[in-house]
């Protein structure tokens, strides 16, 4: 079975990597997690620079690629979360942090301080419960077969032993083989919003948050005193404000084979909210100091008060 789940290489977004290594980062000590997301078939795509019509189509192979695509984690504010310290795993506390996700268990991470990059005794341990875990495994996904993939993903943060201004970390990502109890590098692809990186946009179809879902309120409409088709007004406003008309309709046409026709704009709704951030910060800048030089002014007051009395 292991040469039918062999990965060819395992996906991350980059927000998602830069959280993940904000968390490790800004423990106060060892983490770990768990990742979630799919397993799929993915027919490779040959690009050719031939200039010709018929040679600038893209090619694909007979054999499609089986890719691991980690879409959310969950992440501990320490280790042994869900398993002991022998490395058994706890089948109840596990069932209770998979509530979290929407999608499946496909692996965990361990995120340690100042060590090797290479997997732990206890870490094989845990790795090993999980991928003989069949509970857990999940279906892959446009395959022509009914396949299984158990929770074999792992993937490993460490620092550097010397503190350093620039390189702050390392990652390495795993494949755990059940047959030879061992681990198989597997290359960590970190996809990016971007034009060089449209044909990976399907695999990030359904957005993930670790956050509470938080309700919608603007100033004003949550008044008892406003009517409701007055409040849907404001709402309309403000949802027209942030998206620029990009609705959410057009939004659906990022999935499928026109969504190269979309990208773009959406890239410059990006820009234009990133513009906006940027005069919403210089304003926020300058009323700071216009409060603090209202508050030295407020004090010479009050030095000034004081000396007279």
């Amino acid at each position: 079975m292991d040469a039918i789940i062999s990965l060819n290489k395992i996906q991350i977004s980059g927000p998602t990597l830069a959280s993940l290594i904000q968390r490790v980062s800004s423990a106060a000590g060892d983490v770990d997690g768990l990742l979630f997301g799919r397993v799929s078939h993915i027919a490779p795509v040959t690009l050719s620079d031939d200039s010709s019509s018929s040679a600038a189509a893209a090619t694909t192979s007979d054999q499609p690629n089986l890719i691991a695509t980690v879409t959310s984690f969950f992440s501990s504010t320490s280790t042994s979360t869900f398993y002991s310290a022998s490395g058994q795993i706890d089948t109840s506390t596990l069932n209770n942090l998979l509530s979290t996700s929407d999608d499946r268990l496909i692996g965990w991470f361990s995120g340690r301080r100042k060590t090797q990059l290479r997997p732990s005794m206890r870490e094989s341990s845990v790795t090993s419960a999980l991928a003989s875990s069949i509970q857990f495994s999940s279906q892959v996904q446009n395959s022509t077969e009914t396949l299984t993939f158990p929770p074999c993903v792992f993937l490993l943060l460490t620092t550097p032993f010397q503190d350093q201004l620039i390189h702050t970390h390392e990652y390495k990502a795993f494949q755990f083989r059940s047959s030879t109890d061992s681990f198989d590098p597997k290359t960590l692809d970190v996809v990016n919003l971007g034009p060089a990186f449209r044909g990976h946009y399907g695999n990030f179809i359904t957005p993930n948050s670790p956050f509470p879902d938080l309700s919608f309120r603007v100033k004003g409409l949550n008044c008892e005193s406003m009517v409701e088709d007055e409040g849907e007004k404001e709402k309309e406003k403000f949802g027209t404000f942030c998206d620029e008309g990009f609705k959410i309709g057009r939004l659906k046409n990022l999935m499928g084979s026109d969504a190269a026709n979309y990208t773009a704009e959406l890239e410059e709704l990006y820009n234009s909210m990133i513009k906006k951030l940027n005069g919403l910060a210089k304003m926020v800048e300058q009323s700071s100091a216009k409060v603090l030089e209202q508050e030295n002014h407020n004090m010479k007051l009050r030095y000034k008060v004081a000396g007279f009395e």
